[in-house]
């Protein structure tokens, strides 16, 4: 059995509330260089909580995630993407395949 598994479900669910925390505290930590360095970021945490039986829509994730409406934290705080930032993104995500 896969560690991860045997984790209690409290515990993660605490465990991860607090990562979502951290990530609106640290609204420096932009999604994009998320993105590039770890393959995820806020939106794919939004995903995430939809794709674990969250019933709100797409936008309502988001704002649970970003602690506000996504407009409103893209307007306070995300940053135009540079070239660089895009290329680290997308060599970052062909990491995710499976396989690799």
């Amino acid at each position: 059995m896969d560690p991860l598994d045997a984790l209690d479900d409290t515990v993660a669910a605490a465990a991860f509330r607090r990562l979502v925390r951290h990530l609106q505290h640290r609204s420096d930590a932009e999604n994009i260089e998320l993105m590039g360095l770890a393959g995820f970021c806020r939106n794919c945490l939004a995903d995430w909580i939809r794709d674990a039986g969250f019933a709100g829509d797409k936008a309502q994730a988001r704002a649970v995630i970003h602690g506000m409406p996504f407009e409103e934290w893209k307007a306070k705080y995300q940053a135009e993407a540079t070239p660089e930032q895009l290329a680290r993104m997308e060599a970052s995500l062909k990491k995710n395949a499976p396989g690799h």
